[in-house]
C-alpha cells in the first residue's frame, strides 16, 4: 500500500468521497459533519489517500485547529476493501506524520454507529473528550481525542 498526499482532483477519490457523505446522511440524518471536496482542499487540510496500484483504498486527512491540535477528518475505507488493515495502515500514517509535525493532540468526531472506527480509534489509545473547536454536544457524536 502507498500513501500520498492527495489533490483530490481524482474521479476515484471523488467517488470515495461521495459515498462517505452520502453513508453519513443515511446514517446520521440531521448531524452530518464530514467535509465535502471543497472544504477538505483549504490550506489548513492535509488529505492523504491509500493505493495499491491504481486502485483507492482509502483516504483521510487532518485539518488544523491550531498550532499544537489536529482534527482527524474523512477516514473512510473503500468498501471492498474492508477489515484488510487499510484503516489502521493510514491512520498509522497520519499519526505519525502529526507527531513529525509536532502538534500534541488529534481529535475526532464521529458517530455511535461506526463502531467498527470507535473499536479502531480506541485501539490507538484514542479517549472519549468533551467537544471541540465549533462542536456541540449531540446525541449521534461521539469524540475522541489523542494525546501524542
Amino acid at each position: 500500500m502507498k500513501i500520498n498526499i492527495d489533490d483530490l482532483t481524482g474521479s476515484k477519490i471523488a467517488n470515495l468521497l461521495e459515498y462517505h457523505l452520502e453513508d453519513f446522511r443515511k446514517n446520521t440524518p440531521g448531524c452530518v459533519h464530514a467535509l465535502d471536496i471543497e472544504a477538505l482542499q483549504k490550506s489548513e487540510i492535509t488529505f492523504w489517500s491509500a493505493w495499491e496500484d491504481d486502485e483507492l483504498l482509502g483516504c483521510g486527512a487532518l485539518k488544523e485547529l491550531d498550532s499544537t491540535h489536529v482534527e482527524l477528518k474523512s477516514m473512510r475505507t473503500a468498501p471492498k476493501h474492508l477489515r484488510k488493515g487499510v484503516a489502521r495502515k493510514l491512520l498509522q500514517h497520519i499519526v505519525n506524520n502529526a507527531k513529525q509535525r509536532g502538534y500534541q493532540r488529534i481529535s475526532l468526531e464521529t458517530s455511535h454507529t461506526f463502531e467498527p472506527a470507535i473499536q479502531l480509534y480506541k485501539s490507538f489509545n484514542f479517549i472519549p473528550c468533551e467537544p471541540f473547536a465549533d462542536y456541540t454536544h449531540d446525541t449521534n457524536s461521539v469524540f475522541m481525542t489523542l494525546i501524542l
